[in-house]
């Protein structure tokens, strides 16, 4: 079992200071998902102290959006098991600053998502989001995806998801990241013995002709439309996350907060003139009355 360096709000500890890892299990397909009970199983081989707090409802395309306009309710399903009626960011939240405030998490798993989230996905992905939450709030965030086949005939396979995940999570917390930066693994659509490998990949880019609006009309003649992406494989280049899962490869994804294009700052700079090295001095500030 992975350990955590004891705190004075830890509880019980081994003979060196140290106690199981403490796991917050969140998704943004829902607290009933079959992809959180492989997030579980994931976590199960990493600790024994694994806390659950997932949506009530399905929360994907969600983002990094949190409620601020009506109240969040959380219901208690068990032990260390709540729902939140509320998006994949908040969940982190309700965890880690309500539930589990006495005893933060040492580690955020976010998934097993239900498909993939690579490329642009991660902009839209809540998956991503749960675990930038975790990110935020200063905790080492994993994200999971598993790709399939949208094939009513083909099974998803969490198994491979449950084969390689622990094994992977352990090396890269006994190896680390940098505190602001959340791990993106997907999974690739291939049972755990036809698994090619691991890889460390950068971010791709989807052909955007995969991207659709399908327009359709209700029963009364009224439009309405579903946009989504069309099932269609595009040719990306090596060391990115879509080639590796395209190959047969699980992906691995450091992602950074920092959305900043530093390579174009200097270019902007040119442009809008560079910035003062002292800055302005404003008006004096009136003294303070003395009593």
């Amino acid at each position: 079992m992975a350990k955590a360096k004891a705190s004075a709000k830890s509880g019980a500890k081994d003979k060196d200071g140290w106690r199981p890892l403490r796991i917050l299990v969140s998704n943004d397909d829902g607290i009933h998902a079959p992809g959180l009970k492989a997030a579980e199983k994931i976590a199960r081989a990493l600790s024994d102290d694994v806390w659950i707090i997932a949506p009530e409802t399905e929360q994907s395309g969600a983002s990094h959006s949190l409620t601020l306009t009506m109240p969040l309710r959380v219901r208690k399903i068990s032990a260390k098991k709540y729902a939140v009626d509320g998006t994949p960011t908040d969940c982190v939240m309700m965890g880690v600053l309500h539930v589990m405030k006495d005893a933060r998490p040492d580690l955020v798993i976010s998934g097993v998502n239900r498909g993939s989230n690579i490329a642009d996905d991660v902009t839209y992905s809540g998956t991503i989001a749960a675990a930038m939450e975790g990110t935020v709030l200063g905790i080492p965030s994993i994200a999971l995806s598993q790709a399939f086949t949208p094939d009513k005939n083909v099974q998803v396979r969490w198994s491979t998801a449950e084969t390689f995940g622990p094994q992977v999570i352990r090396k890269l917390l006994a190896a680390g990241w940098p505190k602001d930066v959340l791990v993106n693994i997907n999974f690739p659509d291939r049972t755990p013995d036809k698994v090619e490998g691991v890889r460390v990949t950068a971010q791709g880019k989807r052909d955007q002709a995969t991207l659709a609006v399908d327009e359709r009309a209700d029963p009364r003649g009224n439009p309405y439309f579903w946009i989504g992406f069309r099932r269609i494989l595009s040719n990306p280049p090596q060391g990115t996350d879509l080639r590796a899962i395209y190959d047969g490869f699980v992906s691995v994804t450091p992602l950074h907060l920092n959305l900043t294009e530093s390579a174009t700052i200097g270019a902007f700079e040119k442009v809008l003139g560079t910035p003062a090295k002292t800055p302005r001095k404003g008006k004096p500030q009136p003294k303070a009355l003395e009593g």
